[in-house]
């Protein structure tokens, strides 16, 4: 039993172990390769995630998937770091609207060299993907624009709100949907996909890709109101103090809207208000962390985990589908 990609993951097969170890090492390859430009300080600002690390959740997700057909075939490499590429195209931009000044563990792009570099950084990495995906045919090329779509439209619909009459919570998991379920269930389309896999499996991985999704964020909810910086790579409470909505505050606010208790409505007091000032936001994290709103939104992400996990039943029994198993219980155990 070997310990590989995120969270410790473990494989307990030799040969899935090698095609998984040897996948994300060419994938790391495949990044480096991409992020070049003949202009050092390009390079320089298109690495900066890259060398930070990360957990590669994506890609690994595509290797697993990709072991349901011939997990050796030439396009699942390139599938893979065109959407690790996507995704980290996506952390340079998310970083400048949310101001954050820390990501995975290092200075963000954009507090390092301004937002203006930081957004078309971002840009030039999307170049990058969409020039490694035109080598992978019509099919992908329409598969990853329309999950690219759906993620610009679930961040657009973030800034946006909730429309009247729309329940909070509803709309927020629609934007979660849209911004991270998207592009993890295309890693693990794209790794069925690219194998071979039958259509019938290629969408069960796309359905598992979409919730394990959704349970992701969810506790990446939950890491930023829960953790320290070392275990989440970034500053603690970054979504609260920029008033950005997340689940255990939709779900405080919706207690403190249904029944009215003091305490609650002066937390959301106490959120509404600047929570620049860093005592207010150590207060107002204390408090959430002490919150039955934060051990619901743990529940929520259990809830979105076993409802991938369920999607696998119909794959036949191997060590692959074990390992997207445990990468469920993986998920709920970032969130506690």
């Amino acid at each position: 039993m070997t310990v590989v990609g995120p969270f410790g993951l473990s494989v307990r097969d030799q040969a899935l172990e090698a095609d998984v170890q040897t996948g994300l090492a060419a994938v790391e390859a495949g990044l480096l390769e991409a992020t070049k430009s003949d202009v050092p300080f390009i390079t320089e600002a298109a690495q900066h995630l890259v060398q930070a690390g990360g957990k590669r959740f994506r890609p690994l997700l595509a290797m697993l998937a990709a072991q349901f057909g011939d997990p050796h075939a030439p396009g699942i490499v390139p599938c893979a770091v065109v959407v690790e590429l996507t995704h980290l195209a996506t952390l340079y931009h998310d970083d400048v609207m949310d101001e954050a000044d820390v990501r995975r563990g290092v200075a963000s792009a954009n507090a390092r060299w301004g937002n203006s570099v930081a957004v078309l950084t971002g840009d030039f990495l999307f170049a990058r993907a969409s020039q490694v995906l035109a080598d992978l045919g019509p099919e992908a090329v329409r598969v990853q624009a329309e999950a690219f779509e759906r993620l610009v439209t679930g961040q657009i619909l973030e800034t946006a709100g909730p429309r009247d009459g729309q329940d909070p919570v509803d709309h927020y998991l629609e934007v979660v949907g849209g911004k991270t379920g998207s592009l993890i269930a295309v890693s693990g389309r794209f790794g069925a996909m690219m194998s071979g896999a039958d259509e019938s499996v290629v969408d069960i991985l796309t359905q598992y890709g979409e919730r394990l999704g959704v349970a992701f964020q969810l506790a990446d909810d939950v890491l930023d109101i829960a953790s320290d910086s070392h275990e989440s790579g970034k500053t603690p409470g970054t979504d609260l103090r920029e008033g950005v909505p997340t689940l255990p505050v939709l779900l405080l606010r919706a207690q403190a809207e249904t029944h009215g208790r003091r305490s609650d409505l002066e937390l959301v007091e106490l959120l509404d208000g600047d929570l620049a000032d860093d005592a207010r936001h150590a207060e107002a994290l204390r408090l959430l962390r002490a919150h039955p709103a934060l051990e619901q939104a743990r529940r929520d992400t259990v809830r979105y985990a076993e409802s991938a996990r369920e999607t696998l039943s119909p794959l036949p029994e191997c060590y692959a589908k074990s390992a997207l198993v445990e990468l469920c219980d993986a998920v709920v155990h970032r969130a506690g």
